[in-house]
């Protein structure tokens, strides 16, 4: 098995990317490189999660196998010279290879190639490829062109704070600038700046994943925050479309000034190839081919503009196209809910839906999901099942906040991880131990990657589930995955006291905590942030807790979902008088259609 381990992980973590990207991406028309960026990404920073506990429980076989070369039978000796008196040899150390051991030399080459990738991914890879997405340029080199332009303050300010670290190390008469040092100062300011982030997005998932659970148990919350999404999304749809359809006026104008002839022709032409097909159409039938541009005095457009209306097309066409999608999502989910809350007094026990669904069921789900099992579920077992899984997820967050204010404490142990950890060093359970170490990290890459896929920065940065997610916001959160992800891993390690910097023993580390060096060059990060910073999660967690930050939206005019709001309840009106209407809408589609399908048999019949 040595070995087996860490290849099935790898396999299974990349299908697992796959999906999820399959899930928000869309394969078909966005661009390869976006799509095989956005994946490696990823890719790697889940890499890390899985692979991390089999670097734990190695580490701790390695501990136990350099303790036993070490330790020896003290010679016999004797005392009076009649007789010996021999010391008996100390019993074997229990010392066995885990089932996922890894041989040595494997894990240090491994976090070196993943660590290494993910930072030039996210430092200079994707940035870059952020600005080209997003560039609206007609050609290849235009479009590098306006990239560089772009990332050229972006870059200038990295190498502007990695300076600030050489010049401080520099200074030091203790300190003697080496290439391991420099590489240190380098892996500081990037830990430094995910762990800044890392913090922020940990307080508000610690606390938010199990409310969110809590409250999708109660009775009619789910259907009041669909009518309050209802509400919000119509006019995020109304501005989409008004917006596509001023963008496409400006279009029309264009297409009607530079005719077939003209310089600037192909550049129209890539244009109207990325607008909707019915406006195409309608482009094309008021368009006189044969009508040289030369004849009339017309001023027409430059290229830089024609730029700027490519780069408004592909914004415009994209967010229309995702509210039109969302809004169909999010009607098939009000339809539903308000399905439960009528089901739930039904007396023979049986889900009865108000609408067909749209794409015909497997029927491995139809026999195993039958309409009884389907109403135990929905109105009977998965509110109790929502509030226990919240319960737990509470206690998991009670954990994390409590290590993560006491871990730097050695003596006594503090830090509830290590303990957990601890206690199953010394009979050496490695299955124990991967287990733990997994649930743990993972239940905080949970809390902090959930978080990533929930928030939205206006139209800037807003991940959207079946596909439509735009390219720039894809390869976005792929720069935020790969710097959160080692931060998240030492600060993990810290937690167990599988770091050596925290638990100030002298024991040999892990490989992932080898290829970070050390971080006594900059002891005012090593021994003051990264130990007191994570403390911060306390206040962040109250915060969340109290809702502060989604008040503090309330008052600046972002409506956001709260019971106790009278905008809340006014949006959640309208959205219910929204749904209702949908409904009504799609009552008569299928009655027509119904009309339809038995005049259809009557004539045949005749």
């Amino acid at each position: 098995m040595s070995g087996a381990a860490l290849g099935l992980e790898i396999v299974f973590v990349f299908f697992l990317a796959l999906f999820l990207l399959h899930r928000y991406g869309d394969f078909k028309k966005q661009h390869r490189l976006v799509i095989v960026g956005t994946l490696l990404a990823w890719y790697l920073c889940f890499l890390i999660v899985f692979i991390l506990p089999l670097d734990v429980s190695t580490t701790i076989y390695n501990r136990c196998k350099y303790a036993a070369a070490n330790s020896s039978p003290p010679e016999s000796s004797n005392v009076t010279g009649l007789h010996a008196t021999a010391t008996p040899a100390p019993s074997s150390h229990p010392c066995f290879k885990p089932w996922s051991y890894i041989p040595d030399g494997i894990m240090p080459i491994f976090w070196r190639v993943v660590y290494w990738t993910s930072q030039f991914l996210t430092w200079i890879l994707l940035p870059f490829m952020q600005s080209y997405a997003r560039s609206g340029g007609f050609s290849i080199t235009g479009k590098i062109k306006t990239a560089l332009i772009e990332n050229a303050i972006y870059y200038g300010t990295y190498l502007l704070i990695f300076g600030a670290f050489l010049i401080y190390v520099a200074v030091n008469p203790h300190l003697h600038l080496e290439w391991n040092q420099l590489q240190t100062i380098g892996i500081a300011a990037a830990n430094t700046w995910g762990l800044f982030l890392l913090v922020l997005l940990l307080g508000y998932g610690l606390v938010e994943i199990p409310r969110s659970y809590w409250n999708g148990a109660k009775r009619g919350y789910l259907l009041m925050k669909t009518y309050f999404k209802a509400a919000k999304l119509m006019t995020e749809k109304a501005d989409a479309e008004e917006t596509l359809e001023d963008v496409m006026e400006e279009v029309r104008k264009v297409n009607e000034s530079i005719k077939y002839n003209h310089p600037l022709r192909k550049c129209v032409d890539t244009i109207l190839k990325k607008c909707p097909t019915e406006y195409q159409e309608k482009m094309g039938r008021n368009m006189d081919d044969y009508e040289d541009f030369d004849e009339k005095h017309n001023t027409y457009p430059s290229e830089k503009s024609l730029v700027k209306l490519h780069k408004q097309v592909i914004y415009s066409v994209q967010r229309h196209r995702r509210t039109q999608v969302q809004w169909q999502i999010l009607l098939e989910q009000a339809f539903y809910l308000e399905d439960v809350a009528k089901n739930e007094t039904s007396a023979t026990h049986q889900f009865v839906h108000s609408f067909q669904s749209p794409e015909p069921e497997n029927r491995f789900v139809q026999y195993f999901y039958s309409p009884t099992v389907e109403w135990y579920w929905e109105c009977l077992l998965r509110p109790w099942f929502y509030r226990i899984l919240a319960v737990v997820l509470s206690v998991f967050s009670v954990i994390v906040v409590w290590s993560e204010c006491t871990f730097f404490s050695t003596t006594p142990v503090l830090s509830l991880f290590a303990v957990f950890i601890q206690l199953a060093e010394k009979t050496y359970n490695y299955i124990y131990i991967e287990i733990a170490c997994f649930l743990s990290i993972f239940f905080l890459s949970i809390c902090v990657y959930s978080t990533v896929f929930r928030i939205r920065v206006f139209n800037y940065y807003y991940l959207a589930s079946h596909h439509q997610t735009d390219a720039y916001s894809l390869l976005f959160s792929g720069m935020l995955f790969c710097r959160l992800t080692p931060p998240l891993c030492l600060n993990f390690l810290g937690l167990t006291h599988m770091d050596s910097s925290i638990s100030h023993q002298n024991t040999q580390p892990t490989a992932y905590t080898s290829i970070m060096g050390s971080m006594k060059v900059l002891s005012f990060i090593a021994d003051g942030f990264y130990i007191y910073y994570p403390m911060l999660v306390v206040i962040l967690c109250i915060a969340t807790y109290f809702s502060l930050g989604t008040r503090c939206l309330n008052l600046l005019g972002f409506q956001q979902f709260m019971g106790d709001n009278d905008m809340t309840s006014d949006l959640v009106d309208e959205g219910k008088e929204l749904i209702r209407r949908e409904k009504r809408k799609r009552q008569r589609q299928e009655e027509g259609e119904n009309r339809r399908r038995v005049s259809t048999v009557l004539i045949k019949l005749l």
